[in-house]
């Protein structure tokens, strides 16, 4: 997708309606401090617009990205933030889970993984939980150029089988650093929210 205008358009908080929106949205979760921001940064080519930050927990709401009038990333709070309060951390549980079962225009859900460490109690929770909604999650392998290219298959099999993911589960492995695997998550997310007129090529 060639990127044309990029703009934060709703913000939901916890107490927040989730939105009835007029375009197809691809969601993107993972627990706090996996490389969320950074990465919705690197999909829509702008270095700040998602706000990273070296404090987890940062993302506590909702947060949509209308990307050309035509679809939505969206950029689900980070769970698993050890210095989150009980109540807030179920509120955000919550605040997800409501989003996941009353979007309607919801196409895929991307679940971030850091390829550097086997998949935590809160990463496999949510695989599950996800898998039990209905969903198909995609895995994105971040923070790959922490890691020595020798490492990488050797890491991907630990998250495939720490998640004990589904067969045929895609699993991206991405460097918000270096871009690698950028193109490789575009081009999923355009055969997932956009559908091609019969007869026109892609590029």
């Amino acid at each position: 997708m060639v990127i044309k205008k990029v703009n934060l358009e709703i913000v939901c908080g916890i107490t927040s309606k989730i939105p009835d929106t007029a375009y197809p949205e691809v969601a993107f979760a993972g627990k706090s401090n996996v490389g969320k921001s950074s990465l919705i940064n690197a999909l829509m080519n702008r270095k700040a617009l998602a706000r990273t930050s070296a404090q987890p927990g940062k993302t506590q709401t909702i947060n949509f990205y209308n990307i050309n009038d035509a679809m939505y990333l969206v950029d689900l709070p980070g769970y698993g933030y050890a210095k989150a309060s009980a109540e807030i951390k179920a509120k955000w549980g919550k605040m997800i889970e409501k989003y996941l079962h009353t979007s309607r225009q919801l196409k895929a859900v991307f679940l971030l993984i850091d390829i550097r460490h086997d998949p935590s109690a809160n990463d496999k929770m949510m695989y599950e939980w996800m898998v039990a909604q209905g969903f198909a999650p995609i895995i994105i392998a971040t923070k790959l150029d922490k890691i020595k290219r020798s490492q990488v298959q050797k890491q991907v099999k630990a998250i495939r089988e720490g998640l004990d993911v589904q067969p045929g589960t895609t699993i991206i492995p991405f460097s918000a650093e270096t871009k690698q695997g950028r193109e490789e998550i575009w081009e999923l997310v355009d055969s997932l929210v956009l559908p091609l007129p019969e007869g026109e090529p892609v590029e």
